[in-house]
């Protein structure tokens, strides 16, 4: 079972499960490609991240578990109205079901 370690040395652990997946968001670029430097507040929330930890799959009509497509350390491509934002201490952390990745980036 992979779970999430938050950066700093906290005993608090975050295991999605079913289909869900926990996603670190990328950092926001503080200058634009002219140099204007931008406020936090006009930055866009970017849709890229990495996968940190994943459930054991969606539960089939069978009582299977479906595989994941996604793995631990992944980096994705996802909607930007999907993920549930945790906060554990300074980390923010994205929960999200498998569903609303829409691409893994090579």
């Amino acid at each position: 079972m992979a779970a999430v370690a938050t950066k700093k040395k906290t005993k608090v652990l975050l295991q999605p499960i079913g289909d869900k997946v926990v996603v670190e968001r990328e950092e926001t670029k503080e200058k634009t490609a002219g140099g204007i430097y931008l406020p936090d507040n006009a930055k866009d929330k970017p849709t890229r991240g990495t996968i940190m930890a994943v459930g054991t799959g969606r539960l089939l009509d069978d009582g299977k578990r479906g595989p994941m497509q996604v793995k631990v350390g992944d980096r994705v491509l996802f909607t930007s109205y999907a993920p549930e934002v945790i906060e554990i201490g300074d980390d923010e952390y994205l929960l999200m079901s498998e569903s609303d990745i829409l691409a893994v980036i090579e």
